[in-house]
């Protein structure tokens, strides 16, 4: 199977690239703009391999998207490249909407003119996955959580972005017959994460004896997917999921943001007992513009359709996350001293 993977250098795109060509039976084309998020380390272990070839490229640009098609002749579309840090999407909005709204568009058009041009088996065979996220259901209160038919309610400009994005790959199947499939996750975590989000951004401040900036009181609930559980679902979803039909990916492990902080801390504790203990650099900041309150994913459609499971708890994932990043600074390094050193984002003024 042929796949193109769109934002492949990027934290679960990389994990999706490292899956598929490890696996074997896939030959892989990863395509990447390389935004500042966008690392080329994370594919290290996969470079040279035979069924793994890379191309820079913008997904808002039609013409090398086409060329992509055209040159690759692709089996399926797993299509993962997009703004992602709700933090930066409060500042800087236009990004999100250039790159989720307006370069979905132009993929999707790509990848119909390719698949109208296929003979009738291919045709048929052909998948487009657009993978989103939990966020654009908006806030969940104490109890339930997301199903695939769960009202659209984002809360955030990337949020609503990615709504926008998943709105028009639900058209496009539905006016086109583009074989659209569709997956939403919950809050991914996991090695090669870019030091911005809370998980690494708090291993890391910790590991330099740096302030742990959690908001509000971090009463705010997420449901933890270790990330090559995801890429595992996804790879599941693209090759038996149904055209036309949403799977929710969730790890099924909701934790508070002070208990997730609080968690790493106790891990470092043991692994670097110079720092502790570290909870004593937990800061309370002011909460997040439009933070919503909890976020909880029912994977029940996918386990029971696909027979996907999620091989980690947020116990041992946890700990293999902090375990990793501990022991893997040629990785993060030059990100912390080139790219983000851990200051505050999405401030408005």
């Amino acid at each position: 199977m042929r796949v193109i993977v769109t934002g492949g250098a990027g934290f679960i795109g990389s994990a999706v690239c490292r899956d598929l060509v490890g696996h074997g039976g896939f030959e892989v084309l990863n395509i990447d703009k390389l935004t500042y998020a966008g690392n080329l380390a994370s594919l290290k272990s996969v470079e040279g391999a035979a069924n793994y070839r890379f191309m820079k490229a913008d997904i808002r640009d039609a013409e090398a998207m086409w060329e992509a098609f055209e040159g690759f002749r692709p089996d399926c579309v797993m299509h993962l490249a997009a703004e992602s840090h709700v933090d930066r999407s409060i500042t800087g909005a236009r990004e999100f909407i250039d790159t989720n709204v307006t370069g979905t568009f132009v993929l999707l058009e790509a990848a119909r003119r390719y698949w109208m041009g296929l003979g009738s088996d291919k045709a048929e065979a052909f998948r487009f996955l657009h993978v989103s996220t939990d966020e654009v259901y908006g806030s969940l209160g104490e109890t339930g959580r997301f199903v695939e038919t769960t009202p659209y309610d984002p809360s955030s400009p990337y949020s609503a972005s990615k709504a926008a994005a998943d709105h028009l790959a639900s058209a496009w199947q539905r006016t086109y017959g583009l074989p659209v499939v569709m997956s939403n996750c919950s809050n991914n975590y996991g090695p090669f994460h870019f030091p911005e989000k809370l998980i690494p951004l708090t291993i890391l401040n910790a590991l330099h004896g740096k302030a742990l900036p959690v908001y509000g009181q971090g009463e705010n609930v997420r449901d933890w997917l270790y990330v090559e559980d995801h890429a595992d679902a996804l790879v599941q979803i693209v090759s038996r999921g149904r055209p036309g039909e949403k799977y929710n990916v969730g790890g099924g492990n909701e934790r508070r943001n002070i208990d997730v902080v609080r968690r790493i801390c106790e891990i470092l504790d043991d692994l670097r007992p110079d720092g502790a203990p570290h909870e004593q650099l937990v800061e309370f900041v002011d909460d997040r513009p439009g933070h919503d309150a909890r976020y909880a994913i029912d994977a029940t459609k996918l386990e029971s359709e696909l027979g996907w499971r999620a091989g980690e708890t947020f116990e041992t994932g946890i700990e293999k996350t902090v375990r990793w990043y501990v022991d893997n600074e040629w990785w993060w390094r030059p990100l912390r001293e080139q790219v983000y050193r851990g200051e505050r984002l999405g401030l408005v003024a």
